[in-house]
């Protein structure tokens, strides 16, 4: 039986989750979660440079089969965060392209009907599901690390039914 490695990921600018998992079949664990944090009064161009390091030394250290994170979305609200995720995403998608990891997006609601069974679930579903889908003892905090499980998780499974499918 083939063990998988996934690097979920959360992306944002100011707090990016990640947590790498170790998959054997149906069971997974988790090797590493936590969070990045590039420096927020930082010009933009080091807060990426920063987010860059931080997942390509995630990526030298695991070694991941695959990098899952949030697609991109917007909220007409606030579009101007959805330029800055785009920012995040692109360095991040960089540091998995430089060293042949695929990457997969998955929508929210997508991950959270995965994880929870519905796409409207809260954060604090989120973690809850994710913490007994892991067999970890308590729920993942803050959000951000429960959601870079989350969208992992949801990558192995989409594994899953790929080679059931053949």
């Amino acid at each position: 039986m083939e063990t998988l490695h996934v690097l979920g990921i959360d992306p944002g600018l100011n707090t990016t989750g990640y947590a790498v998992l170790q998959a054997q079949g149906r069971q997974a664990r988790v090797l590493e979660a936590g969070l990045l944090r590039p420096r927020a009064k930082a010009p933009l161009e080091r807060r990426l440079e920063e987010l860059f390091q931080g997942v390509a030394e995630l990526l030298d250290c695991w070694p991941v089969t695959a990098l899952a994170l949030e697609a991109l979305f917007s909220h007409y609200k606030r579009p101007q965060a959805a330029i800055l995720m785009g920012h995040a995403r692109g360095v991040i998608c960089l540091a998995a392209a430089q060293r042949q990891v695929p990457v997969a997006a998955y929508a929210p609601a997508e991950v959270k009907k995965l994880v929870v069974g519905h796409g409207r679930a809260s954060k604090e579903q989120v973690q809850r599901a994710v913490a007994l889908q892991l067999g970890l003892a308590q729920v993942p905090s803050p959000s951000d690390v429960a959601d870079a499980m989350a969208v992992a998780l949801c990558h192995l499974a989409q594994l899953q039914r790929q080679a059931l499918a053949g």
